[in-house]
């Protein structure tokens, strides 16, 4: 299991929102469903609680949480293809229902590019790249604006420091009087853990910032590991959260679990499965022996 997977909240259609996410992209599989045990949210006991999926190698988890956050273009998924064709007909679905934030065309960064925002409210960048750093794989971007604008270098080196086994790929600045915003990492790329990661600080305005429709879990062994990324995270004006859940001093949202963390909650005994579900509604920090004992 990788040390860290996107996690994106939706209003009640996040098996909708994988099933065509699968249909989109290569190399792409539903994993498994977690059934909600209990009634949280009211009404929803053995409906969809988490859905886990893979697109093209990437790793994702979704979740039915209901209405309280809405994803935004502050955190995308950037995709690299090397074949044209396959670039348009995935723009084609994403581009469906959807809001183009740029249209698919030529840009000084690339043949064909696009952004957009797709009917479910997550946004891709989609970039045709026939060259040898054509990974073709789906690679969270950050975009650092509203609060968080001109933050993006500070980001990057502070969570380089935190995970172990990372490092700086690279970073691009904007040119001197290219933006009138504090804007200073045109594009960057790095790895936290070997995952892969890009960073941006915007080069306009924006009316919105990091929340917590879109996290990043970080998949942990050992208690000792949940207290490491716990304390560093929080630290420095960051903010607890329960479940699991803070977000750190840049306002990126991030999950710290024990690795397979569904086993607690898809015990055959459903009694089991709701004790565990129900002492996990009363953590911030997660306490594996705490769930254990549930």
């Amino acid at each position: 299991m990788p040390k860290t997977t996107p996690f994106l909240w939706f209003d009640d259609n996040a098996e909708e929102a994988a099933n065509f996410y699968i249909k989109i992209f290569k190399d792409s599989e539903l994993i498994n469903i977690l059934r909600s045990p209990v009634d949280t949210p009211p009404n929803k006991a053995g409906k969809a609680l988490t859905v886990n999926f893979m697109l093209n190698g990437q790793s994702f988890v979704a979740l039915n949480g209901g209405a309280a956050f809405k994803p935004n273009p502050s955190i995308s998924f950037y995709v690299t293809y090397n074949e044209s064709t396959e670039l348009e007909n995935a723009w084609e679905y994403l581009s469906n229902e959807g809001f183009v934030l740029m249209p698919l065309d030529k840009y000084d960064w690339g043949e064909r590019y696009g952004w957009v925002q797709d009917k479910f409210g997550i946004s891709w960048q989609l970039i045709l790249d026939n060259g040898k750093e054509a990974e073709h794989k789906i690679i969270p971007m950050l975009m650092f604006c509203g609060a968080q604008q001109g933050k993006a270098n500070e980001a990057i080196h502070f969570y380089t420091s935190v995970f172990k086994n990372s490092a700086i790929d690279k970073i691009f600045y904007y040119p001197e009087g290219q933006t009138k915003l504090d804007a200073k990492v045109v594009h960057a790329k790095f790895r936290l853990d070997s995952n892969i990661f890009m960073a941006m600080d915007s080069g306009v305005q924006q009316p919105f910032t990091f929340n917590e429709a879109i996290s990043i879990v970080i998949n942990c062994e050992t208690q000792d590991e949940i207290d490491y990324f716990w304390d560093m995270l929080t630290a420095n004006g960051g903010k607890e959260s329960q479940c699991g859940w803070l977000k750190d001093r840049f306002g990126v949202s991030w999950q710290v679990v024990p690795i397979n963390i569904g086993r607690f909650f898809s015990n055959k005994d459903s009694e089991k499965s709701k004790r565990a579900m129900q002492s996990m509604m009363q953590m911030k920090k997660m306490i594996i022996a705490d769930l254990e004992n549930a």
